[in-house]
């Protein structure tokens, strides 16, 4: 059911969705998680996230030329995540802000214009500000659904979002040649890389088996993280990217 509400995001303007419900185990939500829309018209995605038959609705949604339309309230579970896994937990919906970019997405992704990146930028420090939402918890949704989802893609500007203290980042280790794991390997340096996946929050089982589950996560670190180059070889560059934003963290600084 739409419900009549006033903007929590004072630039946004308002038009309601029905595709939402309560917030499931949760005092307020810890996470914001970007999307890109994935359809060819900006108005037709709008449409779509408001259809009561779509079953799926964001908080957000961000225009090309930086417009800002609320369709939850944020005290809401809104619809966006779906199945997913972030630091061992499954019902993401419940504790995120679900941020949808107006995009085409792949296969040509189209590069996010600077009005659109400024509009999400002022956003998410606006959302997380007021729920204290750590830098580290802005997410891609192909973070939380590793090869299920692939958005919002090699092409957004994480590194931008970061200088104006947007999200977790770390420049990218240079890709060079030596040695590198891929599918098929094993042994202790591949329960060390999907160690360190988990402790940053992937969802990934720890079993010295470098197996499909591992290249998937590989390649959805790679798309936010080292985007450059998306394969899902953990090489030098990969771990190295890794291991600096794991240094990184608050909690093991």
């Amino acid at each position: 059911m739409s419900i009549d509400f006033s903007a929590d995001y004072a630039k946004a303007s308002v038009c309601p969705s029905p595709n939402h419900g309560e917030r499931v185990g949760v005092a307020a939500p810890d996470m914001i998680i970007l999307h890109y829309t994935g359809m060819p018209s900006e108005d037709a995605a709008l449409d779509w996230l408001c259809r009561p038959e779509s079953e799926v609705s964001s908080h957000y949604l961000v225009r090309e030329n930086g417009e800002v339309v609320q369709l939850v309230p944020e005290s809401r579970r809104a619809w966006h995540a779906g199945k997913s896994l972030w630091e061992g937990q499954s019902d993401n919906n419940s504790r995120s802000i679900g941020i949808e970019i107006a995009n085409a997405g792949h296969p040509a992704l189209p590069d996010y214009p600077d009005a659109q990146i400024k509009a999400v930028i002022e956003l998410c420090r606006d959302c997380a500000g007021r729920w204290q939402i750590a830098p580290e918890k802005v997410l891609a949704h192909s973070d939380i659904a590793p090869g299920r989802k692939i958005d919002p893609g090699e092409h957004f500007p994480w590194s931008k979002l970061y200088q104006a203290g947007v999200g977790h980042w770390v420049e990218p280790g240079p890709i060079t040649g030596g040695r590198f794991f891929q599918r098929g390997d094993c042994g202790a340096p591949i329960e060390a890389v999907q160690s360190m996946l988990g402790l940053y929050g992937y969802g990934l089982e720890v079993t010295g088996q470098f197996d499909a589950q591992t290249e998937t996560v590989i390649r959805s670190f790679q798309l936010h993280f080292r985007p450059e180059r998306v394969d899902g070889i953990a090489d030098a560059s990969t771990i190295s990217t890794l291991h600096r934003l794991l240094q990184a963290l608050p909690r093991f600084s």
